[in-house]
């Protein structure tokens, strides 16, 4: 299921911030939830789940913006600071150890495709979602659809992580 390819140059508009992508993500989302259709100004959002480690800046330093989200518990994004752009995203879950690159600021965005369509529930009804992609009306169980190999890494990435007796 590796589809993914490595070595994926991105970048904002005004090419401050430029970025390659080391390794395929673990998994990338196409997201209908309002809270995405508000921040993309678009029907989704497409997001590659990544271990931030993966990505390389090699130009530019992107600030973050504490931004907030469905869940209440708010995301860092990583904006360029003179274009603007939504580069990529943190989660409280991971902190800073996992990115949701924002596949449209990727040179070549088809290299990334969605694995899976989530919140459909709140989805444009014109979007006619694919019939060969799993969709979710909300969320899905990770073990149940990520293939191991993803899995497996996101095991690595927890083991970094506090200690929550700490």
């Amino acid at each position: 299921m590796n589809k993914h390819k490595e070595n994926i140059l991105g970048r904002c508009d005004c090419d401050q911030i430029q970025y390659t992508v080391k390794q395929s993500p673990l998994y990338v989302h196409c997201c209908h939830c309002s809270w995405c259709q508000r921040e993309s100004g678009a029907a989704f959002a497409i997001n590659a789940l990544i271990e931030s480690s993966a990505i390389e800046l090699t130009h530019g330093e992107p600030a973050l913006i504490n931004t907030p989200s469905e869940s209440g518990g708010g995301q860092l994004m990583a904006r360029c600071p003179n274009c603007q752009v939504a580069l990529w995203s943190h989660y409280p879950s991971f902190g800073k150890l996992m990115s949701f690159i924002k596949v449209g600021t990727l040179d070549n965005p088809s290299l990334m495709p969605p694995d899976i369509q989530i919140f459909t529930q709140s989805k444009q009804q014109w979007f006619e979602l694919p019939t060969d992609m799993p969709a979710f009306k909300r969320f899905y169980n990770r073990d149940e659809m990520w293939p191991k190999a993803s899995l497996l890494r996101l095991h690595e990435l927890s083991s970094q992580l506090p200690s929550q007796n700490s």
